[in-house]
C-alpha cells in the first residue's frame, strides 16, 4: 500500500523515514510528475510501455 508520496525535492526525506523504519506503507517519490496521479498520459508511451505493466499509485 503507498502511504505517501514525496516531491523529488524531499527523496532524502523519504529515504531517512524508511531507514529509521518510521513509516505504514510504501513511500514514493515523484521524479517525472508534478503532482500524484498523472500517470503516463501519451498514447505512444503507454503503447510503447505495454497498459499491463503502467499502474497508478495515488496517496491515500
Amino acid at each position: 500500500m503507498l502511504s505517501e508520496v514525496y516531491p523529488f525535492q524531499e527523496t532524502a526525506e523519504a529515504a531517512r523515514r524508511v531507514q529509521l523504519n518510521d513509516h505504514l506503507g510504501e513511500l514514493g517519490v515523484l521524479c517525472l510528475a508534478p503532482s500524484p496521479g498523472l500517470g503516463v498520459t501519451d498514447a505512444t508511451l503507454r503503447s510503447r510501455i505495454g497498459e499491463d505493466r503502467i499502474t497508478s499509485l495515488m496517496a491515500a
